[in-house]
Parts: structure tokens; sequence; C-alpha cells
């Protein structure tokens, strides 16, 4: 039975979608889409054709040309990914040290203002809390979001990476740095720290 192929089975020979055009043109049929009947029909190909096509000194000179470019294209984004990683590592990430009463009233006002802003914009109205009226638990947590959010690069830094290769390195790596130093500056938050660091690694 003759053997076709479609474009997915190309690219992983190496097939990109301008090589098909210029080494094999017109498919050999179509097929509907098996997932999708109303996408467009798949387009196959003889495979025979398709190994014929591989065994030209052309598609040899174009397939050995394309595999520098990819090896080009990821030298430059390992690069890019180290650059991005080396600015982080670079970063100087200061935690301002207050006593903790001062620290748990600039963390219930900054919380309010949040709140305030949240329920402005739904068009309501939110009642502000208060040290005394907050457990310690609570009063922790936002002191570290506090910290993290209005004292530190933290929010700066990861704005700063937006479309940047190595991305997700490096937002981890601001991460963890910026709660490392949260819990050396207040050790009383350390186990703040501790459970915010647990609670993103289980999502």
């Amino acid at each position: 039975m003759t053997e076709h192929v479609g474009t997915g089975v190309l690219a992983d020979r190496g097939w990109t979608p301008a090589a098909i055009r210029r080494f094999l043109g017109e498919p050999d049929r179509t097929a509907p889409n098996p997932v999708y009947r109303s996408k467009a029909p798949m387009r196959l190909y003889l495979l025979e054709r398709v190994e014929q096509a591989e065994a030209t000194p052309e598609w040899v000179q174009w397939r050995q040309a394309a595999d520098r470019r990819v090896a080009a294209g990821r030298k430059a984004a390992e690069a890019r990914r180290q650059a991005t990683v080396a600015e982080v590592e670079a970063l100087r990430i200061r935690v301002p040290v207050m006593a903790w009463s001062q620290l748990a009233l600039e963390a219930v006002r900054h919380r309010n203002d949040v709140n305030f802003e949240w329920a402005a914009r739904r068009g309501e109205l939110a009642d502000p809390a208060t040290v005394a009226g907050v457990d310690e638990a609570t009063l922790r947590r936002w002191a570290v979001n506090y910290l993290r959010h209005a004292r530190t690069v933290y929010d700066a830094a990861l704005d700063g990476l937006y479309a940047r290769v190595g991305r997700a390195e490096a937002t981890e790596l601001v991460r963890s740095r910026v709660f490392a130093a949260i819990a050396e500056a207040y050790p009383v938050l350390a186990g703040e720290v501790e459970r915010q660091v647990a609670e993103r690694a289980a999502c």
C-alpha cells in the first residue's frame, strides 16, 4: 500500500513549510482533518517522493544550512538566557528593617490601599482593616507581601523580565532571592516565607 505522510511527520524529519513548498510542491493528496472537521484538509505527501527529495544534493545542502541556523539560534538563545540570569544574580536586594509594630502598621495600610483600589474598580466600598483587628498569621502574611511588592525590587525586576529569554528561570530566582532576604531581615517572618514558598511550589 502506498504510504503518505503529513506535515507533522515531515516536521519531525526536519522539513519546514518553506522546504516543503520548495522541494515537494503541492501535496499528492488531501484528507479531512480527523480531529477538527472544520479545519483545512490535511496535506499528504508520498513517502517515496519525500525520501527521493531527501536524497538530492540540494535538499542535503539545505538541511545542513538549516541545522547550522538552528544551532546558531540555540547558542544565541542560551547566551541571552545566561545574560538574563546573570542580571538577576547581580540585583541588589535590600529589605528595610524596622520595628515589628511599624512594619505591621505599614503592611495593614498597604493592604487597605490595595483593597480600596480593587473595590473602586468594582464600584464597591471596602472596610479598612486595623492592626488590632487582624490575627497574627494574617499580619505576617500581609507583612511579607508588603515587603515583597512595595519595599524591594521584586515587582520592577519581574516587569523587566517580560519577553526575555530565560524569563521563567530568572523569575524563580528573583522570588527566591527576595524571599530569602525578607526571612534574613525579619526572622519572625521566616515561617511565613517558608509557607509562601511551599505554596508556590505546590501550584
